[in-house]
Protein backbone atom coordinates (compact mmCIF):
# COMPACT_ATOMS: atom_id res chain seq x y z
CA UNK A 1 0.00 0.00 0.00
CA UNK A 2 1.48 3.49 -0.95
CA UNK A 3 2.26 5.73 1.90
CA UNK A 4 1.64 9.12 1.66
CA UNK A 5 4.42 10.97 3.02
CA UNK A 6 7.16 8.25 2.16
CA UNK A 7 10.02 10.09 -0.31
CA UNK A 8 12.02 7.45 -1.75
CA UNK A 9 14.65 6.90 -4.57
CA UNK A 10 16.07 4.49 -6.89
CA UNK A 11 19.45 4.56 -8.39
CA UNK A 12 20.36 2.70 -11.41
CA UNK A 13 23.81 0.76 -11.55
CA UNK A 14 23.14 -1.81 -14.40
CA UNK A 15 25.43 -1.25 -17.17
CA UNK A 16 28.77 -2.58 -18.36
CA UNK A 17 30.99 0.54 -17.59
CA UNK A 18 32.63 -0.24 -21.18
CA UNK A 19 33.09 3.41 -21.83
CA UNK A 20 34.77 3.84 -18.54
CA UNK A 21 36.90 0.80 -18.44
CA UNK A 22 35.93 0.08 -15.12
CA UNK A 23 33.05 -1.02 -12.96
CA UNK A 24 31.64 2.80 -12.28
CA UNK A 25 29.81 2.13 -8.77
CA UNK A 26 33.09 1.09 -7.36
CA UNK A 27 35.22 4.02 -8.55
CA UNK A 28 36.28 5.98 -5.43
CA UNK A 29 36.05 9.50 -5.04
CA UNK A 30 37.66 10.18 -2.36
CA UNK A 31 36.94 7.83 0.82
CA UNK A 32 34.15 6.38 -0.84
CA UNK A 33 32.61 4.48 -3.85
CA UNK A 34 30.51 6.31 -6.58
CA UNK A 35 27.34 4.29 -5.46
CA UNK A 36 28.32 5.45 -1.82
CA UNK A 37 28.15 9.42 -3.00
CA UNK A 38 24.94 8.59 -4.56
CA UNK A 39 22.98 6.58 -1.65
CA UNK A 40 24.52 9.27 0.95
CA UNK A 41 23.00 12.39 -1.51
CA UNK A 42 19.88 11.21 -1.52
CA UNK A 43 20.05 9.33 2.05
CA UNK A 44 18.82 13.00 3.45
CA UNK A 45 15.60 12.78 1.90
CA UNK A 46 14.70 9.63 1.63
CA UNK A 47 13.64 6.65 3.52
CA UNK A 48 14.10 4.28 1.40
CA UNK A 49 16.20 3.74 -1.44
CA UNK A 50 16.35 1.16 -4.28
CA UNK A 51 19.33 0.24 -5.89
CA UNK A 52 18.93 -1.68 -9.37
CA UNK A 53 21.31 -3.32 -10.85
CA UNK A 54 22.38 -6.20 -13.20
CA UNK A 55 26.47 -6.48 -14.51
CA UNK A 56 28.55 -7.11 -11.95
CA UNK A 57 25.57 -7.25 -9.52
CA UNK A 58 26.82 -9.40 -7.00
CA UNK A 59 29.68 -6.43 -6.61
CA UNK A 60 27.73 -4.28 -6.49
CA UNK A 61 25.32 -5.42 -3.59
CA UNK A 62 28.35 -5.58 -1.60
CA UNK A 63 28.75 -1.81 -1.84
CA UNK A 64 24.95 -1.00 -0.68
CA UNK A 65 24.15 -3.33 1.45
CA UNK A 66 25.74 -1.94 4.46
CA UNK A 67 23.35 0.98 4.34
CA UNK A 68 20.01 0.15 6.03
CA UNK A 69 17.78 2.48 4.10
CA UNK A 70 19.00 0.31 0.64
CA UNK A 71 17.44 -2.41 -0.80
CA UNK A 72 19.16 -3.41 -3.83
CA UNK A 73 17.19 -5.59 -6.61
CA UNK A 74 18.77 -7.55 -9.74
CA UNK A 75 17.35 -6.82 -13.34
CA UNK A 76 18.39 -9.89 -14.82
CA UNK A 77 17.02 -8.23 -18.41
CA UNK A 78 19.38 -5.15 -18.09
CA UNK A 79 20.80 -6.31 -21.32
CA UNK A 80 17.64 -5.64 -23.18
CA UNK A 81 18.11 -1.53 -22.31
CA UNK A 82 18.05 1.34 -19.53
CA UNK A 83 14.46 1.75 -19.44
CA UNK A 84 13.98 -2.20 -18.23
CA UNK A 85 15.82 -1.11 -15.39
CA UNK A 86 14.30 1.74 -14.56
CA UNK A 87 10.32 -0.22 -15.12
CA UNK A 88 12.27 -3.02 -12.77
CA UNK A 89 13.14 -0.30 -10.24
CA UNK A 90 9.73 2.11 -9.97
CA UNK A 91 7.51 -1.23 -9.66
CA UNK A 92 9.00 -1.76 -5.93
CA UNK A 93 8.42 1.89 -5.19
CA UNK A 94 5.63 1.69 -2.43
CA UNK A 95 5.95 6.15 -1.57
CA UNK A 96 4.19 9.34 -2.89
CA UNK A 97 7.37 10.50 -4.55
CA UNK A 98 10.50 8.81 -5.85
CA UNK A 99 13.91 10.39 -6.77
CA UNK A 100 15.79 8.35 -9.98
CA UNK A 101 19.25 8.82 -10.49
CA UNK A 102 21.77 7.04 -12.25
CA UNK A 103 24.72 6.20 -10.47
CA UNK A 104 27.08 7.53 -12.38
CA UNK A 105 26.21 11.43 -11.16
CA UNK A 106 27.57 10.57 -7.78
CA UNK A 107 28.08 14.51 -6.65
CA UNK A 108 24.34 15.51 -6.53
CA UNK A 109 24.44 17.93 -3.29
CA UNK A 110 21.38 17.16 -0.54
CA UNK A 111 20.09 20.93 -1.24
CA UNK A 112 19.05 19.78 -4.62
CA UNK A 113 16.96 16.98 -2.95
CA UNK A 114 15.24 19.56 -0.95
CA UNK A 115 14.77 22.08 -3.64
CA UNK A 116 12.84 19.34 -6.01
CA UNK A 117 10.82 18.46 -3.15
CA UNK A 118 9.36 21.96 -3.10
CA UNK A 119 7.66 21.25 -6.53
CA UNK A 120 4.24 20.38 -6.80
CA UNK A 121 4.31 19.23 -10.34
CA UNK A 122 4.35 15.43 -10.69
CA UNK A 123 7.68 15.34 -12.77
CA UNK A 124 10.63 17.61 -12.11
CA UNK A 125 13.90 17.74 -13.56
CA UNK A 126 16.39 20.08 -12.20
CA UNK A 127 18.48 21.74 -14.53
CA UNK A 128 22.05 24.17 -14.14
CA UNK A 129 22.14 27.37 -16.51
CA UNK A 130 19.46 25.79 -18.99
CA UNK A 131 20.76 22.07 -19.34
CA UNK A 132 18.67 19.42 -17.69
CA UNK A 133 20.46 17.29 -15.07
CA UNK A 134 19.44 14.33 -12.23
CA UNK A 135 17.81 13.19 -10.28
CA UNK A 136 14.50 13.65 -11.81
CA UNK A 137 11.86 13.57 -9.14
CA UNK A 138 8.39 11.63 -10.50
CA UNK A 139 4.81 11.38 -8.06
CA UNK A 140 3.16 8.24 -8.01
CA UNK A 141 0.82 9.26 -10.23
CA UNK A 142 2.73 9.06 -13.11
CA UNK A 143 4.38 5.89 -12.44
CA UNK A 144 1.21 3.54 -14.34
CA UNK A 145 2.13 5.52 -17.24
CA UNK A 146 5.80 4.62 -17.65
CA UNK A 147 5.29 1.13 -15.85
CA UNK A 148 3.36 0.55 -19.40
CA UNK A 149 5.52 1.44 -21.40
CA UNK A 150 7.15 -1.10 -24.00
CA UNK A 151 10.79 -2.10 -23.07
CA UNK A 152 12.41 -0.87 -25.82
CA UNK A 153 11.19 3.04 -24.82
CA UNK A 154 13.09 5.74 -22.96
CA UNK A 155 12.63 7.78 -19.58
CA UNK A 156 13.50 10.62 -21.63
CA UNK A 157 10.84 10.33 -24.41
CA UNK A 158 8.07 9.08 -22.01
CA UNK A 159 8.26 11.84 -19.85
CA UNK A 160 8.33 14.15 -22.90
CA UNK A 161 5.32 12.93 -24.09
CA UNK A 162 3.83 13.41 -20.39
CA UNK A 163 5.15 16.76 -19.85
CA UNK A 164 7.70 17.84 -16.72
CA UNK A 165 8.44 21.22 -14.86
CA UNK A 166 11.63 22.32 -14.89
CA UNK A 167 13.23 23.70 -11.30
CA UNK A 168 16.66 26.02 -11.89
CA UNK A 169 19.10 24.75 -9.23
CA UNK A 170 22.41 26.48 -8.49
CA UNK A 171 24.31 22.82 -8.69
CA UNK A 172 26.22 22.15 -11.73
CA UNK A 173 26.80 18.83 -10.17
CA UNK A 174 23.75 17.78 -11.52
CA UNK A 175 25.51 17.46 -15.13
CA UNK A 176 28.38 16.04 -13.94
CA UNK A 177 28.32 12.39 -14.64
CA UNK A 178 31.21 9.99 -16.04
CA UNK A 179 31.05 7.77 -19.14
CA UNK A 180 34.82 8.07 -19.84
CA UNK A 181 38.35 7.45 -17.99
CA UNK A 182 38.87 10.99 -18.63
CA UNK A 183 34.96 11.89 -16.77
CA UNK A 184 36.47 9.92 -13.83
CA UNK A 185 40.09 11.54 -13.47
CA UNK A 186 38.44 15.21 -13.61
CA UNK A 187 35.85 14.67 -10.85
CA UNK A 188 38.79 12.79 -8.92
CA UNK A 189 40.53 15.39 -9.13
CA UNK A 190 37.84 17.20 -6.33
CA UNK A 191 38.98 15.01 -3.66
CA UNK A 192 42.66 15.05 -3.81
Amino acid sequence: MPNEHCIEGVILAVGSSLRAGAFKPALMLGNKSMIERCVEGMSVVCERIIVVGGFEFERLRVLVDRFPKVESTENKSYESGMFTSVKAALSRTRGDRCFLLPADVPLVPPQVYHQLLTATADVVVPSFRGRNGHPVLLSKAVLPRILCEPDNSSLQSVLRSIGFYTMEVDAEEILIDVDTPEDYERIRRRFL
